[in-house]
């Protein structure tokens, strides 16, 4: 598996996606720094990672980092070395999952600088601003998740990112339209946590979201390799 994370990350690295990720993902970072942190006065750091700059760079990047997980091997003609190497689907669709979480968190580790700005102008709320980072990092991973998955269903990966972002727009909006569906927006779910308690349920959902997008690309690409 370790070997399938290090080819992901190298991939990540010497091609531009990986600089453009970090890159951008600051930028939206800063953006709202500015405007909800220094503008405002305040010391609370949770809310660049709960600002609207942020939320709609994140649901258009992730898709951007994870489209060419499968999509590109099956364009490329790598699949089929992909699916009868000596590795597990397992642990290929696992080591692809790490490897696009480990560029997300070396943007979230980066993005602890905004302390040490902060406390320039007073204390701010440490545990607040920790309990919503940790929740930012369960809503990337589970759509870091997802967009493995879609990456799996085609060999197009415009067509892949159009499904992740589809998704994050479809659980983000429709729960406004009826409130029966409030629990299905991942996006209130990261809410919560900007109030500096970690809520077990939505914490549970995340993981299991996470889990399940993960399950199914598995058995997706199980699948397909056994009709080859």
């Amino acid at each position: 598996m370790w070997a399938v994370i290090k080819k992901e990350l190298k991939s990540y690295f010497t091609t531009p996606m990986g600089y453009v990720f970090i890159g951008v993902f600051l930028i939206a970072l800063s953006i709202s720094f500015y405007f909800s942190v220094i503008g405002a006065g305040s010391v609370n750091l949770e809310r660049i990672y709960y600002s609207l700059p942020t939320i709609i760079v994140l649901a258009v990047i992730i898709p951007l980092l994870t489209m060419r997980s499968f999509s590109e091997e099956r364009k490329s003609g790598t699949e089929q070395l992909l699916l009868t190497s000596p590795l597990s689907i397992t642990k290929i669709v696992l080591g692809k999952f790490i490897a696009a979480a480990i560029v997300v968190i070396i943007t979230e580790l980066i993005s602890f600088m905004y302390f040490a700005i902060t406390s320039h102008f007073g204390a701010p709320h440490m545990q607040t601003a920790l309990v919503t980072m940790f929740g930012f990092l369960l809503f990337c991973m589970m759509y870091i998740a997802f967009g493995i998955f879609a990456s799996s269903l085609t060999e197009n990966q415009i067509i892949a990112a159009i499904i992740s972002i589809a998704f994050f727009i479809i659980t983000w909006v429709l729960p406004d339209f009826n409130t029966n569906l409030s629990g299905l927006s991942f996006v209130n779910m990261l809410y919560k946590y900007t109030q500096g308690e970690i809520d077990i349920a939505d914490t549970v959902t995340f993981i299991t979201a996470a889990i399940t997008s993960i399950v199914l690309t598995i058995t997706l690409m199980q699948r397909r390799k056994s009709v080859k």
